[in-house]
């Protein structure tokens, strides 16, 4: 099944992501240190994707390397549990919607990142 959002612009989706963190005194680092952690690619070529017109989808299909932590990210977004969901690319793009929401509620990079990585 192909989801609307694989073929989203990634600036788009990940302006959103940042966005969010904005309005909670985040910044645009936190959500790119997230996702370097997350996904393997180094803050130098998030810069050039974010500047870029790959889809959403392609980002995390090209991710170079996944956290082998990753599969600790657990719980609700969107109503949906993340490690019920059947499709291994959504699971992956929830995961970063969790790490984002937890960045939201005041978490800091530090301890998001050690929260998953036990």
């Amino acid at each position: 099944m192909s989801h609307r959002i694989y073929n989203m612009s990634f600036h788009e989706v990940f302006q959103a992501l940042i966005a969010k963190a904005e309005r909670k005194g985040k910044t645009r680092q936190d959500v790119f240190d997230l996702t370097s952690w997350l996904t393997g690619y180094n803050l130098e070529r998030l810069e050039d994707l974010f500047a870029s017109d790959i889809t959403y989808g392609d980002f995390f299909r090209q991710a170079p390397h996944y956290t082998p932590f990753r599969v600790n990210i657990t719980g609700k977004i969107c109503g949906v549990q993340i490690e019920t969901i059947e499709d291994p690319l959504m699971q992956e793009i929830r995961r970063l919607d969790r790490l984002v929401d937890w960045l939201a509620k005041g978490k800091s990079v530090t301890d998001i990142i050690g929260k998953y990585q036990v």
